[in-house]
């Protein structure tokens, strides 16, 4: 009898399903949606003022338990779409040279398969959630957080200078609790996705630093205040990109002192993974042409020199010619504007082939 998965990764599985699916049905009511990038979806473009937020807490596929600390926390929606439009934005921009390029085209089967992609997504929407409800603290978007604890700088002072830290330390305990972690099965997909959950995680608070503002007349450092503040989530991305050009493929081992199961990996390397690796249990389809997993790479763009021999799978490229429109000769008029022409300019564009 399989095991039922945890809740934590259930969840991440939809949120990274929802990352991918742009263009249909929304997942978990997310969408990515934001008043700097609309993405396809249910929701309006307004801010969650007065109950507004009680109803995008009743469109989104959470447990009762999650609704209920949805309807209490009035900032928790938004920061939902949020993650997900972090996580979209972010996967796509990693692997915008790969072979599969963090679009499903209505295949949901990749989730269901432990590949290093999915791997990769759960860690990119784990991050994405931590990032976020840090950010939505520090920004004051949610009412039950605010700036981070750093010692010798009280809220007040914090926001009259505007260094409000990031505050992981609620990100994290808020999203244990969110998303009900519990104490990992035996089952050995449970086991990995639970890690890759947390590589994630741990992906975000590495970024962590501590940033100073001095203050004082003419900026001279006779007072200084220091504050933790996030690296951009692009970092945290590259890093986990890193992480996935890097993962391990794994199997499951008996504790001989404990008695119970653990990771490990291939013997012949002699190497079980670290907290920080992102681990799979099989080998990727080669995504190149259309499957369940991939819409394949037929018509993908593709650079000449660099990405079209790997990314057509030696199906060979098309050429076109496009004509590209672009601002140049720009003159700066007084006062506060700039005149630009409109240059015609002609580039090759490499297309893969079907077949």
């Amino acid at each position: 009898m399989r095991s039922r998965l945890p809740g934590t990764a259930c969840l991440l599985r939809t949120i990274g399903l929802c990352i991918l699916l742009s263009n249909t049905a929304a997942y978990f009511g997310l969408t990515g949606r934001e008043p700097l990038v609309l993405l396809p979806g249910p929701f309006s473009n307004e801010a969650p003022t007065g109950k507004a937020h009680l109803k995008q807490c009743e469109q989104m596929s959470l447990t009762r338990r999650q609704k209920r600390m949805c309807r209490r926390e009035p900032g928790l929606a938004e920061t939902l779409r949020e993650s997900v439009r972090l996580g979209q934005l972010e996967c796509r921009y990693q692997f915008r040279n790969e072979r599969w390029n963090c679009t499903l085209d209505g295949r949901g089967s990749l989730l269901k398969r432990a590949f290093k992609e999915t791997a990769f997504l759960l860690a990119v929407s784990s991050a994405a959630l931590t990032h976020a409800l840090a950010k939505a603290c520090s920004s004051g978007r949610m009412e039950r957080c605010t700036c981070d604890d750093s010692p010798g700088i009280q809220h007040r002072e914090a926001w009259q200078w505007g260094v409000c830290g990031d505050n992981l330390k609620y990100s994290t305990k808020f999203l244990k609790k969110f998303l009900g972690q519990k104490r990992v099965s035996k089952d050995l997909r449970a086991q990995v996705d639970a890690h890759n959950i947390n590589v994630g995680i741990r992906a975000v608070k590495s970024g962590l630093k501590t940033t100073c503002k001095c203050h004082g007349v003419s900026g001279s450092c006779a007072v200084r205040t220091c504050w933790k503040q996030l690296s951009p989530f692009h970092d945290t991305g590259r890093l986990l990109k890193y992480r996935y050009d890097n993962s391990i493929r794994v199997l499951s081992v008996t504790n001989a002192a404990t008695g119970e199961t653990e990771l490990a990996g291939p013997r012949r390397h002699g190497q079980n993974p670290r907290n920080t690796d992102l681990v799979y249990l099989e080998d990727s389809p080669s995504f190149c042409r259309a499957s369940r997993y991939s819409p394949g790479t037929g018509g993908r763009s593709c650079t000449k020199d660099t990405s079209c021999q790997s990314l057509c799978c030696g199906r060979g490229y098309n050429t076109a010619m496009h004509l590209t429109s672009l601002s140049c000769h720009c003159q700066v008029r007084w006062c506060c504007h700039v005149e630009c022409q409109t240059c015609v300019r002609e580039e090759e564009v490499y297309t893969c082939k079907n077949a």
